[in-house]
């Protein structure tokens, strides 16, 4: 120990303030010294150095402090007092200063404890506001990691986050060389840091060669939840080195990051482990509750960060599937090139995007094409399916003049999707010619075409001629003809969704609801009588949200 270094520790400004005073106001003579072995004493006061020894006749006492350095206080008297008084004032002044050194120890002690707990407190404060920040969740995690590690004095740390779609841990921080970095099996029996995932409890591994025996317990009932070394030092030391930190060898800390939601259980969503000690030892209890506070700003960080992530993904996929609505309703024929007291449509998807459509085709000799289609899905793979469909019906419906033909190499276009996709279509063709007086349809298991002809009669039920396109490989369709009469008929199309859900667990009793209102409304404009289609949805109860598309046709040419 330096004689400066022991000036300042032995002879704290207490001290030098009660030694003064004793001199001012007593007449004394006042010396403190410390005894050294081997060599001669060293005296603290008053100045500091080198004396051979107190001076002869000097009353001596012994002065303890809690440093374990006892002190020898020299009392003589200048003013040759009565060597009573002198004793007295010498036992006197032993009582303050051994006192002033317990309150200086005692001050060390709490001040050295302060300055711990501002160290972690900062520490917590710093971790806040990494977190709040605007950084990339992995770089403040590494930030967070290299910190702790620092004030923890741990050689090496990591960071594991569970992903639960693919139930296995993975390596998101790490500070120091060395340790398993792939991801690891939330199952693994061999890993320290899956067991401590799946138990959802702080671990502390204690089986560094050299260990002091003290070390080879787990601690009390307020330290970390259990120590490797309550079953086999030997084996936990060798079960670690093929966990998912090389931790042979090194006392580890492995603390679960847990999260809890508002109205929830609490969860375990990832794992910090703290690897080997800088400056030896074993991880304490109380180092577990630091991690495990750390642990829990952690765990509510990665929370938020999952429901950010899944909300920016939920608006990405909303917008996406907004501009494939968009998309989709553009696809189809605009009804602006049409007049609307002739011909009318709509198509309501249950999900943005769907599988029903429509075409409508004007067509040389001043014949009229209309096409409805239902394919056998929905959301996205239908609307695929959808668009080449009516891809496929634009060529072809220009190319031939024949329903079935058309049909036919409709068929035969889309037959590889359709089996790669197991998918198919029911689909409805017909070409109005008003000149001839005909109608010609060819119809492949469409079952909701109909031909409402003279007020007061039946509407009468275009059947299907061939099964649904999808459902048999390549096949010749067929048409039929039937009369038309213009100004008179009418050409009803439209798809289940829109019976279904109109008379809930009856099919043809919503089929026939729809007929009851189109016949009620024949002399109204197409259009019209469409809007009123849907509209009957809405006051028959139907629900907003539906599991299959809605779509209709009216033609009056």
């Amino acid at each position: 120990m330096s004689p400066d270094r022991t000036s300042r520790e032995l002879l704290p400004d207490p001290v030098i303030q009660v030694l003064d005073e004793y001199r001012r106001n007593f007449g004394l003579d006042l010396g403190l010294w410390l005894p050294r072995e081997g060599g001669d004493p060293f005296r603290l006061y008053p100045g500091s150095g080198r004396n051979s020894s107190p001076s002869p006749g000097s009353t001596l006492l012994e002065v303890p402090t809690r440093s374990g350095a006892d002190l020898i206080l020299e009392i003589a008297s200048s003013g040759a007092p009565a060597d009573e008084g002198r004793s007295a004032a010498a036992n006197t002044l032993r009582t303050t200063l051994e006192q002033l050194y317990q309150y200086a120890e005692e001050v060390r002690y709490f001040t050295l404890e302060v300055s711990e707990r501002y160290e972690e407190i900062n520490l917590l404060y710093s971790i806040s506001e990494t977190l709040g920040s605007l950084m990339h969740l992995k770089d403040a995690t590494n930030l967070i990691l290299a910190e702790v590690c620092d004030v923890m004095g741990a050689r090496r740390g990591s960071l594991w986050v569970h992903r639960p779609e693919e139930d296995r841990l993975h390596l998101v921080a790490s500070v120091g060389e060395g340790g398993r970095v792939g991801p690891l099996p939330a199952g693994d029996t061999s890993a320290v840091t899956a067991q401590v995932f799946r138990e959802g409890r702080s671990l502390i591994l204690s089986s560094y060669p050299g260990a002091p025996a003290q070390d080879q317990h787990p601690p009390g009932p307020g330290g970390a939840d259990r120590s490797a070394t309550d079953r086999n030092p030997r084996k936990e030391s060798s079960r670690g080195a093929s966990s998912s930190d090389d931790v042979a060898g090194e006392s580890v800390l492995s603390v679960p990051i847990r999260y809890t939601p508002p109205e929830d259980d609490a969860r375990t969503v990832g794992v910090i482990n703290l690897i080997g000690r800088r400056r030896g030892g074993r991880f304490s209890a109380s180092d577990q509750k630091l991690l495990s506070a750390i642990a829990s700003q952690v765990g509510a960080a990665l929370e938020n960060n999952r429901l950010i992530q899944e909300s920016l993904q939920r608006e990405r996929v909303s917008r996406e599937m907004e501009l494939a609505h968009n998309l989709q309703m553009k696809l189809l024929p605009s009804l602006d090139a049409f007049d609307g007291s002739e011909v009318a449509a709509r198509v309501r998807p249950a999900d943005s995007v769907g599988g029903d459509f429509y075409h409508l085709l004007r067509l040389s000799g001043g014949r009229f094409g209309v096409m409805i289609g239902d394919v056998s899905s929905h959301g996205f793979p239908a609307a695929l399916i959808m668009a080449l469909t009516l891809s496929a019906a634009t060529i072809y419906a220009a190319e031939m003049s024949s329903p079935a033909s058309v049909m036919t190499e409709m068929g035969r276009a889309l037959r590889d999707e359709l089996e790669s996709t197991e998918m198919y279509i029911s689909l409805f063709y017909a070409v109005v010619d008003p000149a001839r007086g005909e109608l010609v349809y060819a119809n492949a298991g469409h079952p909701h075409a109909f031909l409402l002809g003279r007020e007061g009669e039946a509407p009468e039920r275009l059947p299907a001629l061939d099964p649904p396109m999808g459902i048999v490989g390549a096949t010749e369709y067929r048409e039929r003809v039937v009369p038309w009469t213009s100004s008179r008929d009418l050409l009803l199309l439209f798809t289940d969704g829109l019976s279904d859900d109109l008379v809930v667990g009856s099919r043809r009793a919503g089929e026939d609801r729809i007929l009851e209102e189109v016949e009620r409304l024949r002399s109204r404009e197409a259009r019209e009588i469409v809007d009123a289609l849907f509209d009957l949805m809405a006051e028959e109860g139907a629900p907003e949200a539906t599991p299959d598309d809605r779509t209709a046709v009216v033609l009056k040419v």
